[in-house]
């Protein structure tokens, strides 16, 4: 969904998995969907760790875990490996996350995300465990992503780090325009200099 993007101010939910993959975020089988709606994808994202075999809710995992919730997922090292499938960022987006937290991110997974308006954050290992153990100890702790200054914040520790984002992305996002609207944002510069090279 298109949200300007500035500072996010949230509680977590953690996923302390490493090597978290495309399938495991949204299964093959969901692909063959003829819809794009954010709520179906959301509705099945983790769906095999979610719920049991026989449909029934797995109540121990985390994000059928009322303790936790928000805007931010933060996930362990290598998250989104695998298929190059755009649907696991819509999955991500349409159940409410609007950023992402792990240590290594598989590059194709994180350009989805940035182009679905899910912020990739991308943070040391070390920086990584202690907000593992921050949300362990106080599941309503926060964090605070700041776009504009390219921080991420543990408020239970005050201890932040500085994160990389490509330049026309942080524009896009800060704006919610996706790569059409960005050209038709410019389309009179694009006009003027045909005509200036004709």
């Amino acid at each position: 969904m298109k949200q300007k993007f500035d500072i996010i101010t949230s509680t977590c939910v953690p996923l302390p998995l490493e090597n978290v993959d495309t399938d495991q975020i949204i299964p093959a089988r969901f692909l063959k969907a003829t819809t794009r709606e954010e709520s179906f994808f959301g509705e099945n994202l983790f769906r095999d760790w979610r719920y049991h075999a026989d449909g029934t809710l797995n109540k121990d995992f985390v994000l059928n875990d009322p303790a936790y919730g928000g805007e931010i997922l933060v996930a362990g090292k290598n998250f989104g490996s695998g298929s190059s499938r755009e649907h696991a960022a819509w999955a991500i987006a349409g159940y409410g996350f609007r950023v992402v937290i792990s240590s290594f991110f598989a590059d194709i997974h994180k350009n989805n995300e940035l182009n679905n308006f899910v912020l990739p954050v991308v943070v040391s290992e070390d920086f990584l465990s202690e907000l593992f153990a921050s949300i362990k100890a106080d599941p309503k702790m926060l964090v605070e992503v700041d776009l504009p200054h390219q921080t991420v914040t543990n408020k239970a520790t005050g201890r932040s780090e500085r994160f990389e984002i490509n330049g026309y992305k942080k524009y896009c996002l800060m704006n919610a325009l996706d790569d059409i609207d960005f050209l038709l944002e410019n389309k009179d510069k694009i006009e003027a200099w045909e005509q200036q090279h004709a």
